[in-house]
């Protein structure tokens, strides 16, 4: 059964999967169903397999998440059918048991071309699958045909959701000059390599991309992944965000997860340098939870969960606050489906004229005050806001 595990390991694991059939009973006694049909579908933004169950006078369906099917499908096939026709883009596979489990498999030209994931309409993304794109076979997330590996698809939706932020902002970004890009904690740099390969692939915009880390073995392996990419203006660098200084200009600035003031550290810079974007994914929001203190709020507060979900809700709301007084249009947009991460908030600012910075310094410093609060951000930028100075004491 080896050689028939194989193969639905590598069809489940490539998604390749557009319909299968499993028949002829091992046993006819107390079978409920006669016949199981097997599609991928897509639920909640998830592939998962449609198992249909034959029944003489009904069908009954199951769901199986992706990464379950491979195990559901043997089990049938191990305790309940001799026969089985599975249909791929590239071949369809009739697979024969004998009563001795002697598997024998026929491969046959393919008779179907597209599996048709019923539930969902397919979503048109920033990268397209079915074409291999470099980056994304290289960090293992597309096979060498251009399909998403199964276990891979969440990863894939998550790059293309925040290249999809990317291009929303590409009219703000500078243009007739090489962009500069900085990634502030770009860890193993998924994201890092999608943005040089979005922009200067895809969009042919000429730029330079660091990406700073504490880690130097993650850096050094990015550095490696660049090289045999080919990506000559994306490089690696063991820095901390708030000691970095090599450049004088900046047109965007990322950090996903950089953790507490690290991201205001990171928000800081993007501000000095006057950069046209920042895209910014914050982490272990702790600054403000020892700092707010509100007795109207003691009903909240005085639940450590509530008060740090708060806390941290706060902390990203102050951020964007600032970031508009100085100067910036600031809009706070879900990242990764809540099912994943509760991390899932990306403030975008884009640089524009600030309506009225007193007005919004008065909404900002109420809130503050409000609260209690002493925030990082604030004190970093003290010579840029109006009356920080004196309000900040």
């Amino acid at each position: 059964m080896e050689s028939l595990r194989k193969l639905i390991h590598d069809i489940t694991e490539e998604t390749t999967l557009i319909t299968a059939t499993l028949s002829q009973l091992r046993k006819r006694e107390g079978a409920t169903f006669t016949k199981v049909q097997i599609k991928p579908v897509e639920l909640k933004k998830k592939i998962h397999y449609q198992f249909a169950y034959v029944h003489p006078n009904k069908v009954v369906h199951q769901n199986i998440p992706a990464e379950e099917a491979e195990e559901a499908i043997m089990r049938l096939f191990e305790q309940t059918f001799r026969q089985g026709m599975i249909c791929t883009p590239d071949a369809d596979y009739q697979i024969l048991i004998s009563k001795k489990y002697k598997v024998s498999i026929l491969t046959k030209s393919p008779t179907k071309t597209t599996a048709d994931l019923a539930h969902n309409r397919k979503k048109k993304y920033v990268l397209e699958e079915g074409h291999p794109i470099s980056f994304l076979v290289e960090l293992g997330i597309m096979n060498e045909q251009g399909k998403v590996l199964a276990r891979k698809y969440d990863k894939f939706k998550q790059i293309n959701r925040f290249l999809e932020m990317v291009e929303d902002v590409l009219p703000a970004l500078p243009e007739g000059r090489p962009l500069t890009i900085v990634d502030f904690g770009c860890g193993k740099s998924y994201l890092t390599f999608a943005l040089y390969h979005y922009l200067s692939i895809q969009e042919r915009r000429p730029l330079k991309i660091i990406g700073l880390d504490l880690k130097a073995d993650v850096i050094e392996h990015c550095n490696q992944l660049a090289d045999r990419l080919h990506y000559s203006n994306l490089r690696f660098l063991v820095g901390d965000i708030a000691d970095y200084d090599e450049l004088e200009q900046v047109d965007m600035v990322v950090t996903l997860h950089a953790c507490d003031t690290a991201t205001d550290a990171a928000l800081e810079k993007a501000v000095r340098w006057d950069a046209s974007v920042i895209l910014s994914v914050p982490c272990c929001q702790h600054e403000l939870f020892n700092q707010i203190d509100n007795e109207v709020m003691e009903p909240l507060f005085s639940h450590g969960i509530l008060k740090e979900r708060f806390s941290a809700l706060a902390t990203d709301g102050i951020r964007a606050k600032l970031l508009d007084i100085l100067g910036y249009k600031t809009q706070l947009l879900e990242f990764i489906d809540l099912e994943h991460t509760p991390k899932n908030i990306l403030i975008r600012a884009v640089k524009s004229q600030a309506s009225d910075k007193e007005q919004l310094w008065r909404e900002y410093t109420a809130f503050r005050d409000f609260l209690q609060a002493r925030p990082y951000l604030e004190k970093a930028c003290a010579d840029l806001l109006p009356g920080a100075k004196d309000d900040s004491k």
